[in-house]
């Protein structure tokens, strides 16, 4: 498979900051416009071996792994091309180096068991961050050979619910009812993370008296939960359907620069009549400055007047696929931010706020 997207631009006065990461660098998003974004580089992605157990009903995957591929997955949100839509915004800024998933992963072990027709429990324990060390984790582990099982410990489990799926044996009739997958998860990290607004002393880190080492705090965790749900189609065998999506994901907001993470959306399949695999879609992102970071930002307009506060960040999202034949797919996307990062300053002016953007984007796919 291969995927390619173009962006054009419209910020305020920003410097690009990386050659290799364009997008993600010039816009200074939390929530990045293009999910398959990353430095250019021969990579190993993942490596593992899957065993199937007690007939089909449970399964054991071991070795390299993206907890992107099986975890916190909204079915309705991966037609959208901003990151947040795939791999949500709060792990991807909260867990040490963005938590394993594209274009990371960590060595761990993942056990799925279908306890009944409608319920799948997912499990799995994984090395804690996936690019140890200081500076851009794609740096850190630029080829995805850092096997390392020594930078603490992730836990993650997930129950999934699963309505009116349509039956593994293509002679059942299709349900009646319209399908729907919803999920409740929660995972933990013990790694140690720093304050994000207090000193080792107690003091601000904005304070002159500081001593510039932040708090430390041992452990994090987040709770989540997913809704995928077709609510329209005109009949059990149309192409044409309306789906919805929302996740929602909260983390303590002392250690967090993320505390709340909410995305939600809809999408119609085969909108015009001959178009049975164009799918358009309309979402919306947003993501929550933790408690500490909007404190510290008010600690730092105290001793720097005209320095801006910090709320969130929203991003609303438009897209289209056009699928040209069956190998190739093209796809038009706008998106538009507000409050960058929350509302961070201007790189080269502290007392004035990166503007709203503006981005659109092409992006094409060529299965073979």
């Amino acid at each position: 498979r291969f995927a390619l997207s173009m962006f054009s631009i419209s910020s305020f006065s920003q410097e690009l900051r990386s050659p290799e990461n364009p997008v993600r660098f010039n816009l200074q998003t939390l929530q990045n416009a293009s999910g398959i974004e990353a430095d250019a580089t021969t990579r190993l992605w993942e490596l593992w071996y899957q065993q199937t157990l007690l007939g089909g009903k449970m399964d054991v995957k071991v070795g390299q792994q993206s907890l992107d591929q099986e975890f916190m997955v909204s079915q309705h949100a991966t037609p959208f091309m901003n990151a947040t839509f795939g791999w949500p915004v709060l792990p991807s800024v909260d867990m040490p180096a963005g938590g394993p998933a594209y274009p990371l992963s960590s060595l761990g072990v993942r056990v799925r068991a279908k306890t009944s027709d409608a319920v799948t429990v997912l499990a799995g324990v994984f090395d804690g961050n996936p690019a140890p060390g200081v500076g851009d984790p794609q740096k850190l582990n630029a080829h995805g050979t850092n096997f390392g099982l020594g930078n603490g410990a992730l836990f993650i489990g997930e129950v999934q619910y699963a309505i009116n799926q349509p039956s593994e044996t293509s002679a059942d009739p299709k349900p009646a009812g319209l399908p729907g997958t919803y999920k409740l998860g929660v995972w933990y990290n013990n790694n140690h993370l720093t304050d994000q607004r207090f000193d080792n002393t107690g003091f601000s880190l904005a304070n002159p008296a500081s001593t510039g080492i932040p708090q430390s705090h041992k452990g994090n965790y987040s709770f989540y939960a997913v809704a995928d749900q077709m609510v329209w189609r005109p009949s059990a065998d149309s192409p044409q359907s309306v789906n919805v999506f929302a996740r929602i994901m909260g983390a303590p907001g002392d250690r967090n620069l993320v505390d709340l993470g909410v995305n939600a959306g809809v999408t119609l399949k085969a909108p015009f009549k001959g178009r049975d695999n164009d799918v358009v879609g309309l979402a919306v992102g947003y993501a929550k400055i933790g408690s500490h970071a909007q404190e510290l930002a008010s600690d730092t307009a105290a001793t720097t007047p005209g320095f801006p506060s910090r709320s969130a960040e929203t991003v609303i999202e438009a897209t289209y696929q056009y699928q040209v034949t069956p190998w190739w797919m093209m796809q038009a996307d706008a998106q538009y931010f507000l409050r960058p990062s929350g509302g961070i300053p201007q790189p080269d002016n502290a007392t004035t706020r990166i503007g709203n953007e503006f981005v659109l984007g092409v992006r094409t796919n060529i299965v073979f």
